[in-house]
């Protein structure tokens, strides 16, 4: 079932690249959250989606507003490599187990590949789902709508 605008943004609870639990609920009252699921760690479209946020990530307004949280079915190890190798600067998330979890909840998982397609969700401060995009595995998104979206938040 997807998530739209408008909905309450489902909670989790998954290892970042350290192994460190991290709770979608804990940044309700705190931060805006830029919510970014994809195929997997090491590929072109991902790494360039991600370098892309990494650089451009002063611009969505703040360390202090907005927390970025990027979700794929990668292992912790996997992702703690490639975060080291690219120094991505925000969370990089395991939905490794229950496989997919996660990204099913938000309705981005592709059952017949077993990886997240790309959506990208941002969550107000009250959890609440306001901008929502949607993309195949192949293409990649256009990290202006972020900015967008943001600043009309």
């Amino acid at each position: 079932m997807a998530v739209e605008v408008g909905d309450a943004a489902p909670d989790f609870e998954l290892k970042d690249q350290h192994g460190t639990p991290v709770k979608l609920s804990d940044f309700r009252g705190k931060k805006k959250v830029v919510l970014v699921f994809y195929p997997l760690a090491f590929s072109g479209v991902c790494t360039g989606e991600l370098c892309t946020i990494r650089d451009e990530l002063p611009t969505l307004g703040g360390e202090d507003d907005v927390q970025v949280l990027a979700v794929s079915v990668d292992s912790v190890w996997a992702l703690r490599t490639w975060a080291e190798q690219e120094k991505y600067p925000f969370p990089l998330l395991s939905d490794f187990w229950p496989h997919g979890g996660a990204a099913q909840s938000y309705g981005v998982f592709d059952d017949a590949k077993g990886i997240a397609i790309r959506g990208t969700f941002i969550i107000d401060t009250d959890g609440v789902v306001r901008w929502k995009v949607v993309h195949p595995p192949a293409e990649a998104r256009d990290f202006r709508e972020y900015r967008k979206a943001l600043a009309e938040i």
